[in-house]
């Protein structure tokens, strides 16, 4: 008795339908069934055709990520794949392919080994395994071009982005769009072609022809600017274009072999870690299950200014009304004013239509009082960081608020119990994080403090995922888990500036380890007025006697605050291009000498160890101290909250990568160049690195369970 693919018979057609819950993936014994289940079918005499289609939500959205990781021989991977797709287009009876939901990767290659494809209305399909660092390896950039064309198939196989029905139809992938009850559709569609030719993919050769070279040039240059520094794209392009000079089989041949060096690299290896931590994240140990999760169904929002307004716009996006307060008529109308640009923006560049715009900003109700703040379930505070502040607003809160309701702030620093303190209910206090831009970034640092419930919690780490946001829960402390790591990795970035780097090659060198921005351009694009503020708020944690930076203080003096002044590290035109400032680099060199700081040339090399180094170090602090639940929890922070790039794996993926004895060792290096306090090697550090382990060991091993 079959497991996962059951066979039926609708008079003349079989169905195949796939059972592999919750995705149908192609998980080792899948493929072993549905050739099965094809051999049955065409020995039986009553049937003519056949038709394949997914359980469930969804046809096959893809192969089993985890077999990649279990087994050493990535051949076998792609051979144990392979021969069923042969079965499949080989068939002496039609094949219709049956697709609702998804239809990625493994799943649409094994869709273009049918021999037609029908698709329900909702559905999509794409090759998206360039965003894990590999390409299709069961033919997909063989049969796709012959479906699709040469230019659609590198768009789809080099970028990974998903495609519509009425696009898969338009391209020819599919043979026909389903409106209503897909099964029904794709038995009468099967029943029309039963006397028609058996067309088999591997054999349409046509749209291989003439095929304007220069397209695989640009693919590449687009690759590049696109996907920076990343090689699966350029791969898949190669392999794509495979498909225009090699005999079906040889081109097979070049995809399985560029396939496996994929699969065998580091940048792959970092992006299925960082597709498992987003999945990982979200499980929280010692949460009980019946921790039942508030339905939030209003919520209301003090602060209409930049972070206020972009949260606004999350709810809003999620269909969840939202009220927005300020305390002035003109702070108020100036933050609609930037909610609606940008919607006309998102709507200017075609991702929104303007009656989905008119829908979204009908959501958010913008007033100066705290009318009907006592029916939302949920009140973020968005203000001024400034503990006094926040004290006084969560004062208000608990005024308004109703029993149920959850106080949320929106702090990315402050003590969160002594936010708290002040409403008689901390049980009921969270700290919700969002990252700026806050209606794009897409993680939330949910921050629990001392007393917070767990079904606050919970309702919490649901709501982030309803908001469509990636949730990390984080324990209570200064900066939490992100903002508390880029404490160091900025000190050593304006450390390095007073020993002799310019803000250009500190900005320059870790751009090219692939972080979107340099540090110095990080602080002109948030703000100095505001990170001087927060340090001002943070100085009672500081160390006595410790050396800290000493430029940042003196651009906020001079009121040169970044982008938003047009002056920070950088000067900046009227499009925000950065240019160097040889008013800075004076001050930097006059403050350095003031201070008998001794200036010299510093390598790329050690500015990118440096900073980085010092993030990982605090890193393994913040995971032995509890204040993150996993190294993983960090790398999740790290790639979708501050651009650590995803192919590197987040910071402690990259300390594993590199070798915990070989940044321990760089440490100490620095420990005895720079101080022996702020370079003190984390013990969690230094005990993984004596032992030979990696942080993913420590995960693994240590992590709390679920």
């Amino acid at each position: 008795m079959n497991t996962y693919v059951k066979l039926t018979r609708e008079g003349d057609v079989a169905v195949i339908t796939i059972e592999n819950p919750p995705v149908n993936a192609l998980s080792p014994g899948v493929p072993e069934e549905i050739i099965e289940a094809v051999n049955a079918a065409v020995k039986d005499e009553a049937v003519r055709t056949i038709v394949m289609i997914g359980g469930g939500k969804t046809f096959i959205a893809g192969a089993d990520i985890r077999e990649f990781g279990k087994i050493g021989n990535a051949q076998k991977v792609l051979l144990s794949l392979l021969p069923f797709l042969h079965v499949i287009e080989d068939s002496p009876k039609p094949i219709v392919m049956a697709i609702h939901g998804a239809a990625f990767g493994g799943g649409l290659e094994t869709a273009m080994a049918g021999h037609y494809r029908v698709i329900a209305s909702s559905a999509q399909v794409g090759q998206p395994e360039v965003k894990l660092g590999l390409i299709p390896g069961m033919g997909g950039t063989q049969r796709l071009p012959r479906l699709a064309g040469v230019p659609k198939a590198v768009e789809m196989c080099a970028f990974g982005e998903p495609v519509a029905a009425g696009e898969a139809l338009k391209s020819g992938i599919v043979d026909r769009i389903i409106e209503g009850n897909l099964l029904e559709g794709a038995i009468a569609f099967a029943r029309e072609v039963a006397a028609a030719p058996i067309p088999k993919t591997r054999l349409r050769n046509g749209k291989l022809a003439d095929v304007n070279r220069e397209i695989f040039a640009r693919a590449h240059e687009e690759a590049t600017k696109m996907r920076r520094l990343q090689h699966a794209p350029h791969s898949a392009i190669d392999a794509v274009e495979a498909a225009t000079t090699l005999p079906f089989e040889d081109g097979c041949q070049r995809e399985r072999d560029l396939f496996v060096e994929c699969l065998a690299s580091t940048e792959s290896k970092a992006l299925i870690h960082v597709f498992f931590g987003e999945r990982t994240v979200a499980k929280i140990p010692g949460l009980p299950k019946d921790a039942q999760a508030i339905d939030i169904k209003r919520a209301a929002i003090i602060g209409a200014g930049r972070m206020g307004g972009g949260i606004a716009m999350t709810y809003a996006n999620a269909g969840i009304p939202v009220l927005l307060k300020e305390v002035a008529q003109d702070v108020l109308d100036r933050g609609m004013n930037t909610i609606r640009g940008n919607y006309a923006n998102t709507v200017k560049k075609g991702r929104l239509s303007q009656q989905q715009m008119d829908q979204r900003l009908s959501l958010i109700t913008p007033q100066l009082t705290y009318d009907g703040f006592g029916d939302a379930g949920i009140i973020v505070e968005a203000v001024f960081e400034s503990m006094s502040v926040k004290k006084s607003v969560f004062t208000e809160m608990t005024k308004v608020a109703n029993s149920e309701c959850l106080l949320a702030t929106n702090t990315s620093t402050l003590d969160i119990d002594e936010i708290a303190s002040v409403t008689g209910r901390p049980e009921s206090v969270i700290g919700t994080h969002f990252f700026s831009p806050a209606n794009v970034m897409r993680l939330l640092e949910v921050v629990r403090g001392t007393a917070t419930s767990d079904r606050v919690i919970a309702t919490a780490m649901t709501l982030g995922k309803r908001l469509g946001k990636v949730a990390v829960l984080a324990r209570n402390g200064f900066g939490f888990i992100g903002n508390r790591m880029i404490v160091p990795y900025m000190r050593e970035a304006h450390f390095l500036l007073e020993e002799g780097a310019s803000v250009e090659q500190v900005n320059n060198a870790l751009y090219e380890f692939g972080m979107p921005m340099g540090p110095l351009a990080m602080d002109d694009l948030a703000g100095i007025d505001i990170i001087y503020h927060v340090r001002q708020e943070s100085k009672h944690l500081e160390s006595p006697g410790m050396r800290r930076p000493l430029v940042p203080d003196l651009l906020f003096e001079m009121g040169r605050y970044g982008q938003k002044t047009g002056k920070g590290w950088s000067r900046y035109d009227e499009q925000r291009r950065p240019q160097p400032d040889a008013e800075v680099a004076s001050l930097i060199k006059k403050t350095a000498l003031d201070a008998g700081i001794k200036q010299h040339e510093i390598s790329g090399s050690e500015i990118t160890e440096r900073c980085l180094y010092a993030l990982i170090n605090d890193g393994a602090k913040v995971l032995d101290e509890g204040i993150a639940l996993r190294a993983a929890d960090i790398d999740i922070v790290y790639v979708y909250g501050y651009g650590f790039p995803a192919w590197r794996g987040g910071p402690m993926f990259y300390a594993d990568t590199i070798g915990l004895k070989n940044i321990c060792d760089r440490i100490e290096e620095f420990q005895s160049e720079h101080g022996a306090e702020l370079w003190k090697p984390a013990p969690l550090l230094k005990s993984l690195a004596a032992s030979g382990g990696t942080f993913d060991e420590w995960d693994r091993r240590h992590a709390p369970q679920v």
